[in-house]
């Protein structure tokens, strides 16, 4: 395994500059934010594009993958986690769109695996946002394939706020839901981008979803999470973790790192573990949001080799 980082938090810093500071400490591995050039926010940690890979040839992408490397660094995967189900036809077809983009590009880069969402209209109820994902997700997967790149989706159910109330931006968040949309494909070109810390306030055994979906699991983020104990008293379990949800680094919340990354090991993966920064508590300016990283790395290190 190799242990890595979301480039996300780094929204105004230059990849070559990530890339130094995340070598020279103790990460080997980036996870490449890469929204569209220009989209900009449209919630925290979104609209960041350290690669415009629209504007990437051939021999440019060679030669930032060369760079990288010279400087201890891979690609574990390019991150775009956009709503492919939004009910704006325009914001869905961008998305798609942008999408095949990455594909390509992770393509000429010798990227393995693209992340993603598959999305969800949050007014709709989960069987109809699955036929939904009937509509562009298999054609989604074949050109994925033919690219011989994975497709890795992360279990985000995406829902924070009451603007994502009830359903949340993204299906892909429970064993039911992927075990039926896998049963769709005769390979293995669709994934999971499995971050634990969502499984935490769903009460899903994250050891048993390793077990289960070990051949699956084409990327893993490393994200703890909190459960507020007064805001779950206060909202109830209705809630959909709204109020009570509180993402955190490593070490700062409830997961075993030690168990999941045995789990890991038990079932085969070998792949890159990249931390995601979502902790409000180390925001605000670069050397928080890298101390946040540095309390990650020596949660997670220890048992990564």
């Amino acid at each position: 395994m190799k242990l890595g980082l979301l480039t996300a938090a780094f929204p105004e810093t230059p990849l070559t500059a990530v890339a130094d500071w995340a070598a020279a400490n103790g990460f080997s591995a980036l996870e490449v934010a890469c929204w569209p050039r220009g989209e900009g926010a449209a919630r925290r940690y979104a609209g960041v594009s350290h690669i415009d890979v629209a504007a990437l040839s051939d021999g440019e992408a060679k030669e930032l993958v060369d760079d990288l490397a010279g400087r201890g660094i891979q690609i574990s995967g390019l991150g775009y986690y956009p709503n492919p189900l939004h009910p704006d036809p325009g914001v869905r077809s961008e998305a798609l769109a942008h999408l095949r983009v990455l594909i390509g590009g992770a393509a000429r880069m010798g990227v393995p695996v693209v992340n993603t969402f598959v999305g969800a209209d949050a007014a709709r109820p989960l069987r109809e946002n699955i036929e939904a994902a009937r509509g562009f997700l298999p054609d989604l997967v074949a050109f994925a394939r033919d690219h011989g790149v994975k497709l890795a989706i992360e279990n985000c159910p995406m829902i924070f706020s009451q603007d994502e109330w009830p359903g949340g931006h993204n299906l892909f968040y429970a064993p039911a839901t992927w075990r039926e949309i896998f049963g769709w494909f005769d390979d293995d070109t669709l994934g999971l981008n499995l971050d634990p810390s969502h499984l935490v306030w769903q009460m899903i055994d994250v050891e048993r979803v390793v077990r289960e979906f070990g051949p699956r699991l084409h990327h893993v983020h490393a994200k703890d999470m909190e459960i507020d104990r007064e805001g779950l008293y206060e909202r109830g379990v209705m809630s959909a973790g709204i109020g009570w949800q509180v993402p955190r680094l490593p070490g700062l919340g409830e997961i075993r790192w030690d168990r999941f990354l045995a789990a890991l090991y038990q079932v085969g993966y070998d792949g890159c573990v990249v931390i995601e920064h979502e902790d409000r508590g180390f925001e605000g300016s670069d050397e928080k949001v890298k101390a946040g990283f540095l309390l990650a790395r020596n949660a997670v290190a220890p048992y990564v080799v």
